[in-house]
């Protein structure tokens, strides 16, 4: 991984408690954006977590569920989770400032990672050739069987990602109240 790469894999975090504070300082949202946010924000938390109890991560190669689909569904759900406070909090800064964050900081961790997994799975590069890193194939559908697992949604604590947008929804609608 580069070094750039290694630097924003340790301030993605912080910089995205960072942006949150932006976020809340900046949202303007209504009854209505919120709805229609929440409800684009869910199918996001859906796509996350249906892919976290699908990878056994560092110990095989996630190829089934919605990893036959899309090479990253966890960064996809968090892309739409995004898209979906963008349309909560109807600002475009928020909006410039999440695709700056996603071209800056995960485009280049996205990178390592998969730096990582070529080395660690050979079976990585046929993977990859048939499955986009950014997007999903519907064609691969029919590929995407697999068992989900709960004990590793659990594992990777996949319900802080709920728990998250669940306190951001709440801010936004004491900042609609107040």
């Amino acid at each position: 991984m580069s070094s750039w790469g290694v630097l924003a894999r340790r301030i993605r975090v912080p910089l995205g408690f960072l942006l949150a504070a932006l976020y809340i300082w900046l949202a303007k949202p209504l009854w209505l954006s919120i709805g229609i946010g929440g409800l684009i924000a869910a199918l996001g938390l859906w796509v996350r977590a249906v892919a976290s109890g699908h990878v056994r991560k560092n110990q095989q190669l996630a190829a089934t569920g919605p990893y036959a689909c899309a090479r990253h569904p966890l960064y996809l759900g968090s892309m739409i989770i995004a898209a979906g406070f963008c349309v909560a909090a109807r600002n475009l800064w928020i909006l410039l400032a999440l695709v700056a964050m996603f071209a800056v900081i995960y485009v280049p961790v996205i990178r390592g990672e998969e730096a990582f997994l070529r080395a660690r799975f050979p079976e990585y590069e046929e993977y990859a050739r048939r499955v986009p890193r950014f997007g999903i194939r519907m064609g691969n559908l029919q590929a995407s069987r697999g068992s989900f697992s709960r004990e590793l949604y659990m594992q990777h604590r996949e319900y802080n990602a709920l728990l998250g947008a669940a306190v951001m929804l709440a801010v936004l609608v004491v900042k609609l109240l107040m």
